[in-house]
């Protein structure tokens, strides 16, 4: 967004939006997701008002699948319930968090790799590296394309309308091979609750279904996602292959928007976050011709500099505040 020259806000006001508790424990309920969520809603549109702006000039992004997932189809509940409406609006007049005493429900909920398909013409403008050498799987997410799969985006243009544009469309701009393989529907492992209950099921699904058949179907130099859970069960476990049957199946595994980055120059560590993934990303770094070993080093030196307090941001920080405790508006 930097590069782009996109207006944004990264607040720190934003809250979980608790569908992993409702989903994975079942503690929560549909009442206690859509006060959150509407609450969250609301937040976002009064944030502006920090900046001395109007009421809605910021529209929330999200990044989290899950928390797509659950506002889509949640809203789509709020929609269809007039007994759910009543019980939230109580809710929310308790926390000033009406307008006009109406609840606040937003005309429509999006998912950051939809902003970013959107993008993809601006953001291979950009592109420094050519990358039309690798072979590229897609991994969408349960959350965000099957709980209203009505909503979902399709192009005749990628891959013949026959998966969801996301992901494989800004991997086709920036001019790789995407590469489908047989068990492209299948989840990452992750589930709703598997992770937590049966986290062995989760571990070896991720391998069976996913990676292994990327590496040996597709023979796949990345699999690219668009959703932390997807994303953090596919990289960090793929040692339980080579624990238990002691064959090592490895595959790097990125975000959309990760990968994009690389192809536009961004520093590997510093802006694209790579020092966080467990999976091989060096093996692709170094087919994308980036020295990742004299990255990591120049890296390891910044973040000298930040213990030092010698940081840089590329976002000022006074802006997360909004409000409460330590916010202070910034005059311009």
């Amino acid at each position: 967004m930097n590069e782009l020259g996109t207006e944004y806000l990264d607040e720190t006001d934003q809250t979980s939006c608790t569908a992993w508790n409702y989903h994975g424990s079942g503690i929560g309920n549909v009442e206690s997701l859509a006060a959150v969520f509407l609450r969250n809603f609301h937040q976002a549109y009064v944030a502006a008002r920090a900046e001395g702006l109007e009421d809605g000039h910021y529209y929330p992004l999200v990044h989290c699948g899950t928390s797509f997932g659950n506002y889509k189809e949640i809203r789509m509940f709020l929609l269809q319930s007039a007994e759910l409406r009543e019980r939230v609006t109580k809710i929310l007049g308790k926390l000033g968090r009406l307008v006009d005493g109406k609840l606040l429900i937003p005309e429509e909920v999006v998912h950051y790799s939809e902003w970013l398909h959107v993008m993809r013409s601006r953001i291979r403008e950009r592109q420094t590296i050519d990358v039309g050498h690798l072979r590229a799987t897609i991994h969408p997410a349960c959350h965000v394309y099957k709980m209203v799969p009505e909503d979902a985006i399709y192009d005749d243009s990628i891959l013949e309308g026959n998966r969801v544009a996301v992901s494989t469309g800004i991997m086709q701009e920036l001019g790789t091979q995407v590469i489908d393989y047989s068990t492209w529907y299948d989840c990452c492992g992750f589930g709703f609750r598997h992770i937590i209950s049966e986290r062995e099921f989760t571990r070896s699904f991720s391998i069976d279904r996913k990676i292994r058949v990327a590496v040996e179907e597709a023979n796949a130099d990345v699999m690219i996602g668009h959703d932390t859970g997807c994303i953090t069960t596919l990289d960090k476990n793929q040692w339980i292959s080579k624990a238990s049957t002691g064959s090592d199946v490895a595959l790097a595994i990125v975000a959309d928007c990760q990968f994009a980055a690389l192809a536009c120059g961004a520093h590997p560590y510093k802006i694209a976050q790579l020092h966080w993934h467990a999976s091989p990303v060096e093996t692709l770094l170094a087919k994308m011709g980036i020295d990742w070993e004299k990255s990591k080093a120049e890296f390891e030196d910044y973040l000298k500099d930040v213990a030092d307090g010698r940081g840089d941001n590329l976002y000022d920080p006074r802006r997360r505040l909004t409000s409460g405790p330590g916010f202070e508006r910034i005059r311009n």
